[in-house]
């Protein structure tokens, strides 16, 4: 069963950009209340696309150079990225059904 990876500068290029899966990440931060929303989708989600697609989570506070390089000014943000390159992304907070779809159109 896999787990969300919490993704730092450090290794983003290494566990995103680089990731043979597609790889969703979620731009968040711990006081945003729909970024905890969606927190439990997530978990849930990256459960359930074990080996077809990799689910990151990146702490904007922590993390505010990814952030920014990324154009993210809003949180909850959601992005797809597939062979190092971003595909799709939304902002604000959504269903669990709405992320499956949004995952599915783009992998």
């Amino acid at each position: 069963m896999a787990d969300v990876v919490h993704v730092t500068a450090a290794d983003f290029d290494a566990q995103v950009l680089k990731s043979e899966l597609p790889a969703l990440v979620d731009f968040w931060a711990p006081w945003c209340g729909p970024c905890r929303m969606i927190g439990p989708a997530l978990e849930e989600l990256a459960a359930e696309y074990d080996g077809k697609v990799k689910i990151c989570k990146v702490n904007v506070d922590e993390e505010g150079e990814v952030a920014a390089r990324y154009g993210v000014q809003s949180i909850p943000a959601v992005f797809m990225f597939k062979a190092g390159q971003e595909e799709a992304h939304f902002v604000g907070a959504r269903p669990k059904h709405l992320i499956a779809e949004f995952i599915n159109e783009n992998i």
